[in-house]
């Protein structure tokens, strides 16, 4: 790698690195910290008994050696793993707006990585397309995080597709222990729509019954609304196969919108039916509302 390609590459991680960090402190740290519970209670101590405490927490062995009640205190397992499931297959790429996909994708990634580390935890990640590209074991620091938006942002992928069930299958196996597993990806899904759907249903709740599985679902408004501007061939990122529309006809531009829409909501319902919480981002929109909104929500249901 030149010396020139590293000093941009370092660049663009710095600049998220600011940007992200920023968010974190101002806005998000406190909503993480409180929504994403740690894995149980450690024994701190026993002490004497003092009115108002919770008679459930009497060490009744203790006590009956003492003669005195005392009680037991525990403090929070705070230390959480969180694992990023980020998807870099070829429609990621495309972006009709200042950032595109896989851009937007990486900014999502920097901002729960720094919120997590901001809370002491430990951060891993898999990057996948229809193969597993990468996986970084969970760690925690500044250097550890600083890599993973590298890999990002600049990791160049053998596949171009995406295999949702496989990324989720090699998650399960890889952590043995309860984690909070991001999964950001646009869900373009390879082959039948409907049948690949419903393969991937199962795997989802698989995932969620085995840990905190959160999905972050990343889109562009191009892939919804169709621009007037005559004829047009729309390439697909991931396998290549090109199409010619006249985009000045307006009933091919509605009937457009109305499948994508079709296909959105399809998606979200099935997600959501698996029991997974999920989010909607778009490039056109401000993630950091969406974020905090989600967060707000579950420390509601949570609280």
């Amino acid at each position: 790698m030149d010396t020139q390609l590293t000093r941009e590459i370092l660049k663009k991680v710095r600049q998220i690195e600011v940007r992200t960090r920023r968010l974190v402190s101002d806005s998000l740290a406190g909503s993480y910290h409180s929504v994403f519970k740690g894995r149980g209670m450690n024994f701190d101590e026993v002490r004497e008994y003092v009115p108002g405490d919770d008679i459930r927490t009497i060490d009744w062995n203790v006590t009956a050696r003492t003669g005195t009640p005392h009680i037991k205190k525990f403090t929070e397992e705070r230390e959480l793993t969180i694992m990023l499931m980020i998807d870099i297959s070829g429609s990621g790429d495309f972006g009709s707006q200042s950032a595109s996909k896989r851009e937007l994708v990486a900014e999502l990634g920097s901002v729960l990585a720094f919120s997590a580390v901001h809370n002491n935890d430990k951060v891993g990640l898999v990057l996948f397309t229809d193969v597993i590209e990468l996986y970084i074991p969970p760690k925690k620091g500044r250097s550890h995080i600083l890599r993973i938006i590298r890999e990002i942002l600049y990791y160049q992928p053998h596949g171009r597709k995406t295999d949702l069930p496989s990324v989720l299958d090699f998650t399960n196996r890889v952590m043995k222990r309860k984690c909070v597993a991001f999964l950001i990806s646009d869900f373009c899904l390879p082959g039948n729509f409907d049948q690949t759907l419903a393969d991937l249903q199962p795997k989802l709740q698989i995932s969620n019954r085995r840990h905190d599985l959160i999905a972050l679902a990343v889109s562009d408004p191009r892939e919804f609304e169709l621009p007037d501007i005559g004829w047009i061939t729309l390439e697909d990122g991931e396998n290549g196969e090109q199409v010619d529309l006249n985009t000045s006809d307006r009933t091919l531009r509605e009937e457009y919108y109305r499948e994508a829409r079709a296909r959105q909501s399809k998606l979200h319902k099935n997600i959501r039916a698996a029991g997974v919480d999920l989010l909607d981002l778009s490039t056109d929109k401000a993630y950091l509302p969406v974020l905090l909104g989600f967060f707000n929500a579950r420390r509601g249901r949570v609280s």
